[in-house]
């Protein structure tokens, strides 16, 4: 089987077991908007900030970020907070509501179906599924260095 063989299978394969186990959104949640994930990964990694801070940050004016804020507060993904620093300024932070819908989004596979799934397999299947997957996900790391060095 030749390399390139090898890829189109395993890309066959994670489409039919993504069709079958993908993450599913209920018809009342409403899923993030592009732009809404981008703050809200942003917050994820940088912890609160303010409408100025992340309007220099999206390259955006202060305004379009206070309305952006605004309909993600209407939604409940985030909320205003003092800053205790300095008591004038507000930070914008997530709610427990908005990190459990960003994490959602994060889940690109149902882990109770994915378990499930796993759980019809034998140990010794599961083992070496998992051991694959690591190794397969350092190979990964290693080739993704290997190409960023390249770009530089």
């Amino acid at each position: 089987m030749t390399e390139k063989s090898r890829a189109k299978q395993f890309v066959s394969q994670y489409k039919i077991i993504y069709q079958n186990i993908h993450t599913f959104w209920d018809k009342d949640e409403a899923y993030p908007s592009p732009e809404s994930l981008a703050v809200m990964n942003h917050l994820m990694l940088s912890g609160p900030l303010t409408v100025a801070e992340a309007a220099k940050h999206f390259g955006r004016s202060q305004s379009a970020m206070s309305e952006l804020f605004d309909r993600l507060q209407a939604k409940g993904y985030i909320d205003r907070i003092k800053d205790q620093r300095d008591k004038r300024k507000r930070l914008i932070w997530l709610t427990k509501n908005g990190r459990s819908i960003f994490e959602k989004t994060q889940d690109v596979l149902d882990l109770s179906l994915l378990d499930a799934s796993l759980n019809l397999l034998s140990k010794n299947q599961r083992e070496q599924l998992l051991d694959g997957m690591q190794s397969l996900a350092l190979a990964s790391k290693r080739i993704a260095l290997e190409h960023a060095a390249k770009e530089e």
